[in-house]
């Protein structure tokens, strides 16, 4: 992750090599904080204050303070602006007595991963009680996609252990049958994706939430992921089986970029 920007609520703007936690903070201690992550178009955070409602929501469930959102905003506006006019990942951290918000580059790769289309392994996967908070906590979902990448795969489709589909490590999952769009119910053990609620508006076709085994994913005409940072990404295989890179994901793709811009 290339940091570009750093600032730290009472402090301000610091240097990205300069340390921003205590040691003795329970985000290092026990990994308990919570944090954000969404896109910077052109100099625009796009849907910041949908993330920072997000983020009190996860502290909430961590039991941390909540943090102040108009601070969260005046953070995030100053890495923003520090770093320049352009794309980036911005990410908030709350570890309910320390604000950190950071401007990074985007991985350039990532289009060209768009053009080929992820390729998924599929981990079985247990989940705990903090699956739908954006917690720190993320060494289970980083150690799945670790596994995935071991075996040749660009990341992980978790499922649970009864073979039910559920999200990859960082993005949401969907599919295409035909003329319509299928992707796992948030009541069960996911994250509530900023970017899948806005693909729940922006699509024209009927979409469906439920709870879905893998051979139903595995069937569809087209596979694709939601996040933030990745936007609208593409699969184009799930361990042995190939998918064609379809026209849902594409059309998704424009219009949310199309929503960024206007924004």
């Amino acid at each position: 992750m290339n940091v570009l920007s750093v600032a730290v609520s009472g402090r301000g703007l610091v240097r990205p090599e300069e340390p921003v936690f205590r040691a003795d903070d329970e985000a290092l201690l026990r990994g308990r904080a919570a944090f954000e992550t969404t896109r910077v178009y052109g100099g625009r955070p796009f849907l910041l204050g949908e993330h920072v409602e997000r983020l009190r929501a996860s502290a909430e469930r961590l039991r941390l303070p909540v943090p102040a959102p108009e601070e969260c905003a005046r953070l995030a506006r100053l890495v923003v602006d520090d770093a320049g006019a352009g794309d980036l990942a911005l990410r908030l951290y709350w570890t309910g007595t320390t604000l950190v918000a950071t401007a990074s580059g985007i991985d350039p790769e990532l289009e060209a991963l768009r053009a080929r289309g992820l390729r998924l392994a599929v981990v079985r996967w247990s989940t705990g009680s903090l699956a739908g908070a954006k917690s720190t906590s993320y060494a289970e979902n980083m150690g799945a996609q670790d596994v995935a990448v071991r075996g040749g795969a660009d990341d992980a489709l978790l499922v649970s252990h009864d073979g039910i589909v559920l999200e990859a490590p960082t993005a949401n999952v969907w599919w295409r049958e035909g003329e319509r769009l299928f992707t796992p119910a948030l009541e069960l053990p996911i994250l509530a994706g900023v970017t899948r609620a806005l693909l729940l508006d922006l699509a024209e076709l009927e979409t469906v939430e439920g709870v879905f085994p893998l051979e139903r994913a595995l069937g569809a005409d087209e596979v694709f992921l939601s996040s933030s940072i990745r936007e609208v990404m593409p699969v184009a295989a799930v361990d042995d089986r190939s998918f064609e890179l379809g026209p849902a994901a594409r059309s998704l793709q424009q219009q949310l970029r199309a929503q960024a811009v206007r924004s």
